[in-house]
């Protein structure tokens, strides 16, 4: 197939991984159920032990790359996975107490293999090869796993029990291990080397050299905050507005399936677009998403929102994936994807407590702050086009072509 052509097998045999590890992944979605359910605990437990979970997955993503660096990507990511699905394996046999250390413990590992992944993509794509093909790809699989999972581990909850969908997991991400330990040689490739060297610059050094990617990764951040308003604001502005749960079903519906039908070809057809112009774009649909639903919550309104914020989307994440790993130097691959991924997931944490506080306080407000943060992030990544990066002052007085990455624009190749 044409979209994939140049991606390499490593990233083919991953995204496998990722779509069959993705489709026993549900236990995030049922774990608040599972925890007033099953085991009883009040709404103010369970909230407390899911937001600890979700602070270990952010706080996984944006470590995770250390690891890598330091010890090898497949390390990283085969220990991240054992641990993880070790971790939920017995996680229903323990005492309520036991779930405060072991859910955050699971969810950290989880998120360092999120971090290893997004590197083992990273350095499996030679520089300027088909890297936004090869993220777009693995974001396919486990978008589509993902569209799986929930409905099966609906089914497996209600036939057999709760406790069963962490069996489940846990084993399933223990196969991925076996899995991901059997395509990623253990010797000989950049995905198993280490790439610490100790006389090179810290991260922060690295950074500062690319202001663009500082300026990017902090756009992230707020359009995340801003983009998973969807999954915890949004259905109660549409309820408190007199529309069923069944609208909001549908309108999930049609940003999961217009992503997995649009992501790819899209990745393909724009390979060779200037990435920071792409994602500049999508975010500032991502705001008019939700200016939209500043005049009102019809559903005109709304599906019209979900279709914008849906093209924004696949606009800004798989480039903006790709562009940090263009612009990481080689031995700092792992910690850029681990901040860019950490960025990307923020929102999971910020979200719900500061859209709910904001919807509680000044309803009419929240909606408008949303799109000028996103308007906003968007403006600051099209405007850091013109910021410097590394080699471009060594090639334009003649010092030859060695720089560590390209121009801010450059579209990766294929």
């Amino acid at each position: 197939m044409g979209m994939v052509r140049g991606v390499p097998r490593t990233v083919r045999l991953l995204a496998l991984g990722a779509f069959l590890n993705a489709v026993v992944s549900f236990t995030f979605v049922y774990l608040f159920v599972y925890l007033v359910g099953p085991r009883g605990l009040t709404v103010t437990q369970a909230g407390v032990i899911s937001g600890v979970g979700g602070v270990g997955l952010v706080a996984g993503n944006f470590t995770g790359g250390w690891f890598g660096d330091r010890l090898g990507h497949r390390r990283a990511l085969l220990t991240g996975a054992c641990v993880s699905g070790a971790a939920l394996v017995v996680l229903p046999a323990l005492p309520v107490a036991a779930l405060y250390a072991v859910l955050p413990v699971a969810q950290y590992a989880a998120g360092v293999v999120r971090a290893a992944n997004a590197a083992l993509v990273a350095v499996s794509v030679p520089e300027g090869g088909s890297r936004r093909q090869s993220f777009a790809l693995f974001r396919f699989a486990a978008n589509g796993g993902f569209a799986i999972g929930p409905p099966l581990g609906a089914l497996v909850a209600t036939r057999f029990s709760y406790d069963w969908l962490f069996v489940a997991d846990g084993v399933g991400t223990l196969l991925f291990a076996v899995y991901a330990a059997r395509i990623l040689p253990a010797r000989g490739g950049a995905h198993s080397a280490p790439a610490h060297d100790p006389d090179a610059p810290g991260l922060w050094r690295e950074l500062r050299a690319r202001p663009a990617v500082l300026v990017l990764l902090a756009a992230i951040v707020l359009v995340d905050l801003v983009y998973r308003q969807q999954y915890s604001t949004l259905p109660v502005f549409l309820a408190d507005h007199g529309h069923s749960t069944q609208l909001y079903g549908w309108l999930l519906a049609i940003n999961g399936g217009l992503i997995l039908c649009l992501e790819l070809p899209a990745a393909h057809a724009l390979r060779r677009r200037a990435p920071l112009g792409l994602v500049g774009v999508g975010l500032l649909l991502v705001g008019l998403a939700y200016a939209i639903l500043i005049p009102g919550a019809g559903v005109l309104f709304a599906f019209t929102m979900m279709l914008s914020l849906t093209l924004g989307e696949i606009l800004y994440k798989t480039p903006a994936t790709a562009y940090v790993a263009d612009q990481a130097p080689g031995h700092a691959q792992g910690r850029f994807q681990s901040l860019y991924a950490g960025a990307s997931i923020s929102g999971q944490v910020l979200a719900p407590p500061l859209g709910a506080a904001l919807y509680a306080a000044a309803p009419a407000l929240l909606w408008p702050l949303c799109a000028l943060l996103a308007a906003g992030a968007g403006v600051a990544v099209l405007a850091a086009r013109r910021l410097p990066v590394p080699g471009e002052r060594a090639r334009v007085a003649g010092k030859g072509p060695h720089a560590e990455t390209g121009s801010p624009e450059r579209a990766p190749a294929g």
